[in-house]
């Protein structure tokens, strides 16, 4: 498959050794996004999803922005003790980004790519990435929250597992103990039909 500049469209399974460029397409947003973030990790930073724009005709997402996460700047709160240390600064004003839009064909495209960051990057290489994130400055520990974010997604889905497991066994539980009551009931009747009949 080929956009109009005559390069293959991207989906999730796409080259992650690619860069991004103007006309690349993507078969959805979530697609654009997890490009982006592999790129991020691989170049050195940190994918954000920013803003977007929705269909006036559906409400449906029809435009995003992906940013870097050291875009735009944190607005000043005053310090509420002394004795706190001030958070590390984690916005520069960085203008690097990708726009996607979603075009009539159901592709999603590139309509504006910025390299350049205004800070430095830290590449993270697949093999040794734990060993990389344990020697990382404290301004960069985002890269080790990311993995930790990723990695507490993998237990909710266990988690998730587990407790419809839990609900089908309950749901088990509950059926048979109204089957029991049933017989019970029952058995109730029939032993009040029996001492009825012997009364008369």
């Amino acid at each position: 498959m080929q956009n109009s500049n005559g390069k293959e469209s991207v989906t999730v399974e796409g080259s992650s050794d690619e860069e991004p460029y103007v006309g690349m397409e993507f078969e959805s947003e979530e697609a654009a996004k997890v490009f982006y973030d592999a790129y991020a990790t691989r170049v050195g930073f940190i994918m954000r999803v920013d803003a977007f724009r929705r269909s006036m005709r559906d409400g449906k997402v029809v435009w995003r922005r992906l940013v870097c996460n050291k875009e735009g700047f944190r607005k000043l709160r005053p310090r509420r003790s002394e004795n706190r240390k001030p958070r590390a600064i984690t916005r520069e004003g960085c203008k690097a980004m990708i726009v996607v839009k979603k075009e009539k064909s159901g592709k999603w495209v590139v309509t504006r790519f910025v390299k350049e960051h205004n800070h430095q990057l830290v590449p993270i290489p697949t093999n040794g990435r734990r060993s990389m994130l344990l020697s990382q400055t404290p301004d960069e520990k985002d890269v080790k929250i990311r993995e930790l974010t990723a990695e507490l997604q993998r237990e909710r889905k266990r988690s998730a597992a587990f407790q419809e497991q839990l609900d089908m066994v309950l749901r088990e539980m509950e059926e048979h103990s109204n089957h029991l009551s049933r017989s019970i009931n029952d058995i109730v009747q029939t032993v009040r039909e029996i001492e009825s009949k012997s009364t008369n």
